[in-house]
C-alpha cells in the first residue's frame, strides 16, 4: 500500500444553462486545484449542465453525448497537460434512446481507465432520475490510477451501505461521489434543513469507518428552479473525522491530504473487515424479509 499523503481536491461550483460556459468554468478550477497541488480531482453530479431532473422532459437528452467523446478527450488531454487524474460526472448517451448518469475516471498520463454507470437511480419530486437514466450495468468498480486505487460511486448511490462495501472491498482507497442534492426550495424549517444535511454527512462518515477508507463528496451549490444545492462537499477520513468541508453558499476548491497509510492502521485497530460473517449475508439478495 502506497504510504505517502494524497492531495485530493472537490470542484464545487453553481451551474448555469450554458454548457460551454460549465465546462469552463470546470477546466479553470480544475487547474487552479493542479495549481495548489491536487493530484486527484473529482467534479460534482452533471457539472456540464443544470440539473434536469427536477422535472419529465424530453428536451435534456439533447445534452446527452457518448462516453468516451468530446468531454471525455477534452479532460484527457487536460489531465494529461496537469499531470492530474479527474474524476468526472457526464450524462451518457449510450444509444439512441439509452442514457446512463456516468462518471469516467482519467489517469495522470490522460488515459481513459474506464466508467462507472450509477447503479441506484432516485424518482421522487424534484429528482425524476428514473425517466432519464437506465440503471447501471457495469457493476461496482475500482480504478488503479497513478497515485491511489479509488473507487467512483454517484449521488443516491452515497446512502447504499452495500455499495460502499462492495467498493472498498475490490480495493478502493478513496471512495469518490460525485453529487447533485440539496433542499426543496418550498422547506424553511432550519430543523429540518440541519436534519437532512446531517443525515447526508453522518451516513457517508459510517462508510468510511465501516470500511476504513476515504470518502470524498463534491457536491454543486446555488439555486436551480425548485432545489436550493446545499453544497458542503467534505472528505472524511477513515475513522469517519471530516478533514476538510466546504460551505453551503459559496463556490469552491476542497482541499485535502488522504494518507493512505492510515488505512491499515485504522482496519487493525478496528477489524470489522476482519469479523464479518460473510456466511451469514445471503439474505441481502432478498427485498425484504418477511
Amino acid at each position: 500500500m502506497n504510504q505517502e499523503a494524497v492531495a485530493i481536491a472537490l470542484v464545487q461550483t453553481s451551474c448555469s444553462e450554458d454548457s460551454a460556459r460549465n465546462l469552463a468554468k470546470t477546466i479553470e478550477k480544475i487547474r487552479e486545484a493542479a495549481e495548489s497541488g491536487a493530484k486527484i480531482i473529482c467534479t460534482q453530479e452533471l457539472f456540464t449542465s443544470t440539473y434536469f431532473c427536477q422535472t419529465e422532459d424530453y428536451a435534456p437528452f439533447a445534452l446527452a453525448e457518448p462516453v468516451p467523446g468530446p468531454t471525455t478527450l477534452v479532460l484527457q488531454d487536460l489531465a494529461r497537460e496537469l499531470e492530474v487524474v479527474i474524476v468526472a460526472s457526464l450524462f451518457e448517451m449510450r444509444a439512441p434512446g439509452l442514457y446512463h448518469n456516468t462518471a469516467i475516471v482519467v489517469d495522470a498520463d490522460g488515459r481513459y481507465l474506464g466508467r462507472y454507470r450509477k447503479m441506484h437511480i432516485p424518482d421522487d419530486p424534484g429528482f425524476y432520475e428514473k425517466f432519464y437514466f437506465t440503471p447501471g450495468d457495469l457493476g461496482y468498480r475500482v480504478f488503479k490510477t497513478r497515485y491511489a486505487t479509488i473507487g467512483v460511486l454517484i449521488c443516491w448511490d452515497q446512502w447504499y451501505p452495500e455499495a460502499a462495501r462492495l467498493t472498498a472491498l475490490m480495493g478502493a482507497e478513496i471512495l469518490f461521489y460525485p453529487t447533485a442534492i440539496g433542499w426543496a426550495s418550498n422547506e424553511h424549517s432550519d430543523e429540518v434543513r440541519c436534519s437532512q444535511l446531517a443525515a447526508w454527512k453522518t451516513i457517508q462518515q459510517s462508510h468510511a469507518i465501516a470500511n476504513g477508507v476515504y470518502v470524498a463528496a463534491a457536491n454543486r451549490m446555488g439555486r436551480e428552479n425548485e432545489l436550493e444545492f446545499w453544497g458542503s462537499s467534505f472528505v472524511a477520513g477513515p475513522f469517519g473525522q471530516l478533514e476538510a468541508e466546504a460551505s453551503s453558499d459559496k463556490e469552491s476548491i476542497l482541499h485535502a491530504s488522504c494518507d493512505l497509510g492510515k488505512i491499515g492502521y485504522y482496519r487493525s485497530h478496528w477489524p470489522f473487515l476482519r469479523d464479518r460473517r460473510v456466511e451469514s449475508y445471503e439474505a441481502l439478495q432478498k427485498r425484504f424479509i418477511d
